[in-house]
């Protein structure tokens, strides 16, 4: 009897169709699906939803614009968005638009509902208004106001966006939200998980409900693009009441056919960015409660995509194309750089050096060469025939078993946690292990030697099964790369790509062969031309910091030479990372406690913190110059140096092999 499948519902923000989508909306649908496909492979019945917002005073004037109808416009804009979804390979279940029917009557329906309970009244509104944002603004919620010489504001500027706001005077109904502040406040509290990050949720709370929530304005007179209230056709319906309750619209909540709703909701996590984290955990809970709804178990807030240079923008002109980047490097390429450069939840900077790097370094060098290396080795020495697995054959096989197995762990417990870039990192220290692998088993000696037949047929089925383990664990992330790994080792998907073979160091059947010939999938790029084509695409201009990194590479090889009694006076140690956080203040800054076999833990302050997530650090085994006269950075001792390398963009700590106790030296 099949097991039954648990429903699992996601929900990315629906877009705003007044432009051309950009790599920002990318990541966060790529995020979403990234989380769509890890739940499916562990077997929930899973409802990914993404959809567009179609209705406003914006979108009017934009078809305006274009002397087209408003209907003509997001038509063109929707089918637009799918079309670069597809391209994306993202795999969503639905696709809600705002002016379907099956949204605009249920719209309606709850508008008049709401009204009639007497959640909403009309009133007089008076405030300031972005269009851009579609967005009421308090006075004090302003930002870069301009006053006369009578105190009175002449211009100012929205905190969301920047765009300039204008008075506005109108009829309109309102929202009570202000009587559902204490019930919304209790419910953080005894949900404290259900808004992520955590200082999202203080934010919320200082910022908006303890001084004061007013009640919300929803609906406007001055456009007429939008849906109307049955009972007042004058009024359109505003669109923080329109927008969000797609989430329960694209289910067939409060239809004939209510069994999507019954069975998926409420949404176990809504995604958005953290510019509408206001929206969607003060005011959608607030209407959930008014519709006598349970309320989702989580909202996650993440970051922005940044350029070096603040938000994307045409006028600065750094925004970055997504079709541009798949059509040069192809879809992984893009969907790993966007999980694995920024920690989900926080705002990261997007660089074309950054991005070449990513793929020269973690997909090229790591990933790439291992599936070569193993391929040309298994058709080398065993004419393409992948040996039968038996453990512990060679004195390095029960190390790379045990360190998956701890890897498999870690990874579960980021993914849960939707952290993809430290899921991610978990397993590329799998891969660099699998790479050191070789380099300990040496099979290139083993098949000189006729007796090590056994150990060299070991070395070859632990590869292969470490590259099929990588390839499954792979496939929340890149959607390609899977599928041509699976291909190059000779393997069918049914069952060897399901999670649960990633338990077994044993699962490829006996007399499997492995390609002919290795097939790069990810070739190496030119760094200096790839970045000048990005950075041409963005509208700007080649980046200096290539320059730098040249100027340094001249300065090192100016270093005089040093004698072996030089070197002898450096006292070089593997140590433990047991804990690390941030520098305040300092954002390139780590600060890191360190067993390096002291009677105390060692504190070494380091600057990688662009490089390095916290969390990903624990556990690893780093090596120290612990000699190092002590020093102060930043009011904090550094007792020493962890030491790295870097090139192109790129930062890589010098690790030690992780069966060394803490303060061996090395020499």
């Amino acid at each position: 009897m099949p097991i039954e499948k648990k429903p699992f519902y996601l929900t990315t923000p629906i877009y705003y169709p007044s432009g051309r989508l950009h790599i920002g909306h990318a990541y966060t649908t790529v995020a979403g699906d990234a989380i769509a496909r890890y739940k499916r492979l562990n077997n929930y019945d899973v409802f990914y939803l993404t959809g567009v917002d179609e209705h406003g005073q914006k979108i009017q004037q934009k078809a305006a614009e274009l002397n087209i109808t408003p209907q003509a416009y997001v038509d063109t804009m929707a089918e637009g968005i799918q079309k670069l979804w597809k391209k994306l390979d993202i795999s969503n279940d639905d696709f809600i638009r705002t002016t379907e029917e099956r949204h605009t009557k249920t719209v309606a329906a709850i508008f008049e509902r709401l009204l009639k309970q007497g959640d909403i009244y009309l009133d007089q509104y008076e405030g300031w208004y972005s269009i851009s944002d579609e967005t009421f603004y308090t006075e004090t919620q302003l930002d870069d106001i301009v006053r006369d010489e009578n105190g009175q504001i002449i211009s100012a500027k929205s905190p969301d966006s920047g765009h300039p706001v204008e008075l506005v005077k109108e009829e309109s109904y309102f929202f009570r939200v202000s009587q559902y502040a204490e019930r919304l406040l209790q419910y953080y509290d005894e949900n404290p998980a259900f808004i992520q990050p955590e200082s999202r949720k203080n934010e919320m709370v200082n910022n908006f409900i303890k001084p004061g929530l007013e009640d919300l304005a929803v609906s406007r007179t001055t456009f007429d693009w939008g849906i109307k209230v049955p009972s007042n056709p004058k009024h359109v319906v505003y669109v923080w009441i329109d927008a969000l309750v797609n989430y329960i619209t694209a289910l067939g909540y409060d239809t004939d056919n209510p069994e999507k709703f019954n069975k998926f909701w409420p949404a176990n996590v809504q995604i958005v960015g953290k510019e509408i984290v206001r929206f969607h955990t003060i005011y959608w809970p607030i209407i959930l409660m008014a519709l006598d709804l349970p309320l989702p178990k989580q909202v996650f807030a993440h970051g922005w995509l940044l350029m070096k240079d603040g938000k994307m923008s045409k006028s600065k002109g750094n925004v970055v194309d997504p079709e541009v980047l798949i059509d040069r490097y192809g879809l992984d390429a893009l969907r790993y750089y966007l999980l694995r450069e920024v920690p989900f939840g926080s705002d990261g900077i997007f660089t074309p050096e950054d991005f070449i790097a990513r793929s020269n370094f973690d997909l090229s060098n790591d990933l790439g060469n291992l599936l070569n290396r193993s391929i040309s080795m298994i058709n080398k020495y065993f004419d393409g025939e992948i040996p039968v697995y038996k453990a512990n054959v060679t004195a390095f096989d029960e190390s790379l078993v045990q360190y998956k197995e701890a890897m498999v762990l870690k990874f579960d417990q980021a993914m849960d946690n939707f952290q993809f870039s430290v899921a991610l990192s978990e397993l590329w220290g799998f891969v660099s292990r699998t790479n050191k692998y070789i380099d300990e088993t040496a099979p290139w000696a083993l098949a000189r030697d006729e007796s090590k037949r056994d150990e060299l047929a070991s070395v070859m089925s632990h590869l292969a099964e470490a590259l099929r383990i990588t390839a499954v664990m792979l496939q929340p992330f890149l959607t390609e790369a899977p599928i041509k790994m699976f291909e190059q080792l000779g393997l069918a998907k049914d069952g060897l790509a399901e999670w649960s073979s990633v338990a077994t160091f044993a699962a490829i059947p006996a007399g499997t062969h492995v390609i002919a010939k290795a097939v790069p999938m990810f070739p190496r790029l030119d760094t200096d031309e790839e970045v000048a084509f990005i950075a041409a695409q963005m509208g700007g201009s080649q980046p200096a910091k290539q320059v730098e990194k040249t100027a340094i590479v001249e300065t090192v090889e100016q270093l005089p030479e040093i004698t072996i009694d030089d070197f002898r006076k450096i006292e070089l140690r593997v140590a433990e990372v047991i804990a690390v956080e941030k520098v305040k203040g300092a954002d390139k800054l780590l600060c890191f406690q360190l067993d390096a076999g002291d009677e105390r833990h060692r504190q070494v302050i380091s600057g990688i913190a662009e490089f390095y997530e916290p969390a990903t650090l624990i556990g690893k085994k780093v090596t120290v110059v612990t000699n190092l006269k002590p020093v102060k950075l930043r009011g904090k001792l550094s007792e020493g140096m962890i030491l790295s390398a870097e090139q192109d963009g790129k930062l890589c700590l010098i690790e030690a092999d992780a069966s060394l106790p803490n303060g061996a030296v090395i020499k």
